[in-house]
């Protein structure tokens, strides 16, 4: 039976655009919603007033059958009474408790028997078997996230909530533990909230997206979807659309859109009117690169154009042609090289009418 999650809330703060976000979904067992947006667009908020640690001024939060809060109704429900489970961004963890005695802390309730009994199946779930004596600083920032994330599940909790789970950790750490916290979420088999900046954690973690923007909540769906359509351009620049440009359709035939960009011809996939106002939505490594003169491929678009400029990212390069408006493009540093990209070198951008994103432009 899925757990519905179903929050209206307005909450302000001095000097800044309130938080107003509205979210109604169904969470299944072990489902993963995530929160992902920019920082300051209210995610975090969000998560702590579901977890009681803010106040709303105005709306409403409800899990499964219970009210948490309503304000109209006057109901405050505390937060050690909503049967959550919490972890903050810095693990927050008791620096003279032990290990066994942080995942221990929310376990009052229980036998001394029964309370060693589950640190026992927590240690070993979260493999921590061998540091229960040891304290926080003792352990790596891998082993602190998990001593944090067994103490939040200790007491059963019904809603999970992880407040940017992998931020406290070194890039090589936290992209190793994405996979690992993918994994133990299903395990534990609860549902879960996630917030998280970072798109790959997203793409990895969740289930479902919910991207936030200035205090909203923009679009809500899984991943894949959200990320590969956003619903209009506010979306498409939170997520990572590298290509995002204002243009008109000018023609629509066989479930194909021709759209003027610019004095540039698109197609992307129709349903729109001619004269439609569109955004042009492409993601880099839709993009791909050849050299001039060389023979043409079966998707729909070619754009000649020249490099405009050329942004190395890692192994990867980062390419803006101008072809009549800026394109970028995602290539390997040895397709740099065997393609002889330079600044100012002429090269044909290839996009099949698939990788065309159109969002209507109010």
């Amino acid at each position: 039976m899925a757990a519905e999650v179903a929050i209206d809330i307005t909450k302000t703060f001095p000097g800044r655009a309130p938080i107003s976000a509205v979210l109604n979904y169904p969470l299944q067992q072990a489902t993963a919603l995530v929160l992902f947006g920019p920082s300051g667009s209210g995610k975090t908020t969000v998560l702590r007033c579901i977890a009681g640690l803010e106040w709303p001024e105005r709306g409403h939060i409800r899990f499964i059958s219970r009210t948490w809060l309503d304000t109209r109704a006057g109901i405050h429900v505390a937060p050690q009474l909503r049967q959550i489970g919490y972890m903050a961004q810095d693990y927050a963890l008791f620096p003279t408790y032990t290990v066994a005695g942080n995942i221990a802390y929310g376990l009052t309730a229980l036998s001394a028997a029964e309370r060693k009994k589950r640190v026992d199946e927590l240690t070993d779930l979260f493999q921590l078997r061998g540091f229960e004596s040891a304290s926080p600083r003792e352990l790596s920032g891998g082993q602190q996230q998990r001593v944090a994330l067994a103490r939040a599940v200790a007491p059963r909790p019904q809603l999970l909530l992880l407040d940017e789970p992998l931020s406290a950790l070194d890039v090589p750490t936290r992209m190793q533990l994405r996979g690992e916290l993918r994994t133990l979420l299903k395990r534990l088999a609860v549902p879960s909230m996630i917030v998280t900046h970072d798109w790959a954690e997203t793409l990895t973690l969740g289930d479902v997206v919910a991207v936030m923007g200035e205090g909203q909540v923009l679009q809500v769906g899984p991943p894949q979807d959200v990320f590969c359509r956003p619903v209009n351009a506010e979306v498409a620049q939170i997520v990572g659309v590298e290509t995002v440009i204002e243009g008109h359709v000018v023609e629509e035939s066989n479930g194909l859109a021709t759209v003027r960009v610019n004095g540039t011809l698109l197609k992307g996939l129709g349903g729109y009117e001619i004269g439609s106002p569109v955004f042009v939505c492409i993601r880099a490594e839709d993009v791909v690169l050849e050299q001039s003169g060389t023979g043409l491929t079966s998707a729909r678009n070619h754009l000649n154009g020249k490099v405009s400029e050329i942004v190395p990212h890692g192994v990867m390069v980062h390419v803006k042609i101008d072809c009549g408006f800026p394109l970028m493009a995602m290539v390997t540093r040895g397709a740099q090289e065997e393609l002889r990209i330079e600044l100012g070198s002429p090269v044909v951008a290839v996009i099949k009418a698939g990788a065309v994103h159109l969002v209507p432009r109010n």
